[in-house]
């Protein structure tokens, strides 16, 4: 059987089917990958202790050029401006 080791989020608690509904310990314990515990995973009840985080590294945006003013382009030579 394929296990993880998951920890509780914080402020919330899992509890653990396998050991009849005792509570996923604050260390964290091995689990079965299996639906359940990719739930708890997924809704940020649980916490996957063996995987890497995945942290997005901050990227600031870019500056924003202004808009150029609009310049009054003369009328078109022989046209009829009123």
């Amino acid at each position: 059987m394929n296990l993880i080791h998951v920890t509780p989020a914080p402020g919330r608690v899992c509890p653990m089917p396998e050991k009849g509904g005792q509570l996923l310990p604050e260390a964290g314990d091995k689990v079965p990958r299996d639906a359940y515990w990719q739930r708890r995973i997924n809704d940020g009840d649980a916490i996957r202790a063996d995987a890497a985080p995945t942290v997005r590294p901050a990227v600031e945006p870019e500056p924003v050029a202004a808009p150029e003013p609009a310049t009054q382009s003369k009328p078109a030579r022989g046209s009829k401006v009123q």
